[in-house]
């Protein structure tokens, strides 16, 4: 039996080819990192969460007409996926504030934005990911002016959905990073990862602003209980996707 190729080989997952042209298998890792990779470690088990958190999050937008990347969930590890060209931006859409937002405004954190904010961020470590105006997203040609607004629109409804699903687990979507990519026809699909990787989450049922929360925070900001932390999104996040399933 012949190797998988491998196309590509991030932070957290690796891309291989597959017979079929148009499908990628993605393989989840247990690998962390934060600040661009400054911080590296381990999170036990992570892989098998994200794939699993991952796969029943894209499966949910498809069901609400979200175009994704998402085909199957082939292992605890690995997805099949539709093979795109990612388009090389980091949407974040920020519904509270946290994170960089407060480091770089006088935004305190936990405070509830008047709108939900998309910013755009260019997909290169080496410059740190740096936020982008649209216009300078315009004299970059990295988009067109109507994918722009595709992102934009579907980043809003997505999270739209994520705030309602989130909230019916009793966590709050604080903010979170989505990634999008172009299929063989050139249509606009949701790709890569939706997880306490890509996520802020609150918990709704705990007070305590260090152990509300149950994201890669725990691992950024050394608050311990990582994998406890991503096991009790998994098990709500599930709970929730048989809830609907039964309804």
């Amino acid at each position: 039996m012949s190797t998988p190729s491998k196309l590509y080989e991030g932070k957290a997952k690796i891309v291989y080819a597959t017979k079929n042209l148009q499908e990628y298998l993605t393989y989840f890792k247990d690998d962390a990192t934060a600040f661009n990779a400054l911080k590296k470690g381990t999170i036990m088990g992570k892989g098998e969460i994200n794939c699993t958190i991952s796969s029943a999050l894209l499966n949910y937008l498809g069901s609400k007409g979200i175009k994704t990347h998402f085909l199957a969930q082939k292992s605890e590890r690995e997805m099949l996926v539709k093979a795109v060209q990612i388009i090389p931006l980091e949407v974040v859409v920020r519904n509270i504030a946290a994170g960089s937002l407060c480091k770089q405004t006088t935004l305190p954190e936990g405070q509830k934005l008047p709108f939900p904010l998309v910013e755009f961020y260019l997909k290169n470590d080496d410059l740190g990911d740096p936020l982008l105006t649209v216009d300078r997203l315009n004299i970059m040609n990295i988009a067109t002016v109507e994918q722009i607004n595709q992102l934009k629109d579907n980043a809003l409804k997505i999270n739209q959905y994520l705030i309602e699903f989130f909230g019916s687990c009793d966590i709050t979507l604080v903010d979170f990073k989505l990634e999008f990519g172009l299929d063989f026809e050139g249509n606009l699909l949701l790709a890569d990862e939706i997880s306490p990787d890509t996520c802020r989450l609150w918990d709704n049922l705990e007070q305590d602003t260090e152990k509300r929360v149950l994201d890669k925070d725990r691992f950024r900001r050394d608050l311990g209980k990582v994998e406890s932390a991503y096991q009790q999104v998994q098990k709500r996040v599930l709970t929730q996707i048989e809830k609907l399933k039964n309804t």
